[in-house]
């Protein structure tokens, strides 16, 4: 095969690339009539998938985080994070910003430029589509919460229905093992 034919089958694969990804990203809908209210409350990450380098390099390290939400102002909400590390606890502040419908977000202080709740039943569990930028690189995340550290059958079928549908296939996925890490007194807030 010539180089030019090369050149010629590398870039179509590529244009089909970027129309695929573009169509996924445009198809991932919101859970209808959100309810940021029910919505608020405890929630555990319990899995997680990306393709995102930085959290497959540390995937396997990785412990349950939580999500304190609180409905806010214009259909924004306010989040308390608490990610457990070997050496203690890191809490971060942030503000969901509603963009459009309700259940769509984008959160400016983490680089999350399209944040979207997929399925929730408010009670148990809650999928999250996540397309965000880390150290110039743009990757898509889906986590499920759930309102206990042990996720049920119905949230784990939503889940793994889901991401796929995404282009994240199941070897970029984490079970993330329970930590007290962030129950201690030994806390960093950044």
């Amino acid at each position: 095969m010539s180089t030019a034919v090369r050149m010629k089958s590398v870039t179509l694969a590529q244009v089909l690339l970027l129309l695929w990804v573009s169509t996924a990203w445009a198809e991932v809908l919101v859970q209808p009539d959100f309810d940021a209210k029910k919505f608020s409350g405890l929630w555990f990450v319990v899995s997680m998938v990306s393709d995102c380098k930085v959290f497959l390099g540390k995937k396997d390290h990785l412990l349950m985080p939580t999500m304190a939400v609180t409905a806010a102002a214009e259909g924004n909400l306010s989040v308390h994070q608490q990610f457990p590390r070997a050496d203690g606890c890191n809490q971060v502040d942030a503000e969901y910003v509603r963009v459009g419908s309700q259940g769509h977000f984008r959160v400016p202080a983490l680089g999350y430029l399209d944040v979207r709740i997929v399925d929730t039943d408010y009670s148990s569990f809650a999928v999250v589509y996540i397309y965000k930028e880390l150290e110039g690189a743009l990757s898509t995340m889906v986590q499920l919460y759930s309102r206990t550290q042990e996720a049920s059958p119905q949230a784990l079928k939503a889940f793994q229905d889901f991401y796929p549908t995404v282009g994240l296939p199941h070897d970029m996925m984490v079970m993330l093992p329970k930590s007290d890490a962030c129950s201690s007194g030994d806390k960093e807030t950044r």
